[in-house]
């Protein structure tokens, strides 16, 4: 079924088309809380939010070709509320946290240097390279312009590759030893 038909049911009150718009996303829109929050409980609490707030605010959806953009600027705000409270908090008492399996197409090893960038630059990649979203839909997704998200790809990929240098590196010295 067309997507824009599907919107259009959903804003109708059809709750099927609105499952099945979000079943055709939720594993880009797991992978993206994922790169931002890292903890499960913070995952599923970002994920559960995004649902509520697109259910209840879905008629106000006013182009429904931007249906992917619209959830995933509210996924990643809901996102941003959680980092800001958990800075707010203090932990007690740090417990190792079990990290999800990650996706066979990505490598595990690129996945940790991809979780250790900042923020701003962590999210464009997921949404970039992960979601395989266009620069275009990015920027709109984020608020920022093409010209921006360039710039942090740029950022990114060059501070991923100092990285990848210095651990390639660091095992060859280990091979000769």
């Amino acid at each position: 079924m067309d997507i824009t038909k599907e919107i259009k049911l959903a804003q109708q009150g059809d709750r099927d088309a609105f499952i099945g718009l979000f079943r055709q996303i939720e594993s880009g829109l797991y992978g993206t809380a994922r790169a931002m929050v890292k903890k499960e409980e913070d995952i599923a609490d970002a994920l559960q939010e995004t649902i509520m707030k697109a259910y209840k605010s879905l008629d106000t959806l006013r182009e429904p070709e931007f249906f992917q953009t619209w959830v995933y600027r509210i996924l990643i705000n809901e996102c941003s509320n959680i980092l800001k409270k958990r800075s707010r908090s203090v932990i007690m008492d740090k417990l190792p946290e079990a990290t999800a399996a990650p996706h066979a197409s990505d490598s595990v090893e690129m996945r940790m240097l991809v979780d250790k960038l900042e923020e701003q630059l962590r999210i464009v990649i997921v949404l970039y390279y992960f979601q395989d979203m266009p620069l275009k839909q990015v920027a709109v997704t984020l608020q920022i312009t093409e010209g921006a998200v360039k710039t942090r790809l740029y950022r990114a990929r060059k501070l991923l590759m100092e990285e990848l240098t210095c651990s390639e590196e660091g095992s060859m010295k280990y091979e000769s030893l």
